[in-house]
């Protein structure tokens, strides 16, 4: 009889397989935990992120107002009384303040452009044939239109209106300046008709005079 073989019937040659077969295989033991070793060197390599504990910084900058808008019509009323009576008719609520180039009309609600456009209608509306100008400031830009019975008629270069205006109209409408502390300032907010009629009827009586 011819022996087999000592490591059993049907072993092929090493050539055969294209790699070596080691006779002990303990070197083998622990090769399933292995791969725990790159997934742990890349864990102690990544970035350290740190969370703040006080989210309050984020908090006040999510907090932080725009810019605020600011719309003044320029009209050529003698007074701020008169000024405020009549946009008290024409339904806008406005803040009037005197000055050397005529009543300015500072408008109380300015969240849009459209808003503010339909203010100036309808105030040069009620002041018939005497023209006023919107200036209108928000996200730091100047926009300046004049209008004219209740229409627009023409775009204005901010830079040139302002060339010339006295130092109030500028104060209020880029420097910030609070139109309450203005000396002189009338208000149209719930002035009621009577008291109005009854101011601009004073206003025409002393232009007579």
């Amino acid at each position: 009889m011819t022996a087999l073989p000592p490591d059993g019937p049907g072993r092929p040659e090493d050539d055969d397989l294209g790699f070596e077969i080691p006779d002990d295989l303990s070197g083998l033991d622990g090769l399933d935990a292995a791969p725990a070793e790159p997934a742990q060197r890349q864990a102690d390599d990544a970035p350290a992120v740190e969370v703040p504990d006080d989210l309050a910084g984020l908090e006040a900058a999510a907090a932080e107002p725009d810019e605020p808008v600011v719309a003044i019509v320029v009209t050529q009323v003698a007074g701020a009384k008169p000024l405020a009576a009549a946009c008290s008719l024409a339904g806008v609520d406005v803040d009037a303040v005197p000055s050397p180039v005529g009543a300015l009309a500072v408008l109380r609600h300015t969240a849009d452009a459209a808003g503010t456009a339909e203010a100036a209608a309808a105030i040069s509306r009620m002041l018939r044939t005497s023209p006023v100008i919107l200036l209108d400031r928000r996200a730091g830009r100047i926009a300046a239109s004049r209008w004219s019975a209740g229409e627009k008629e023409d775009d204005l270069a901010a830079g040139l209106v302002l060339s010339g205006a006295p130092d109030l109209l500028d104060d209020l409408l880029v420097g910030g300046k609070p139109v309450g502390e203005v000396v002189g300032v009338e208000t149209s907010v719930g002035m009621s008709r009577w008291a109005a009629m009854r101011a601009l009827s004073a206003g025409g009586r002393r232009r007579k005079d």
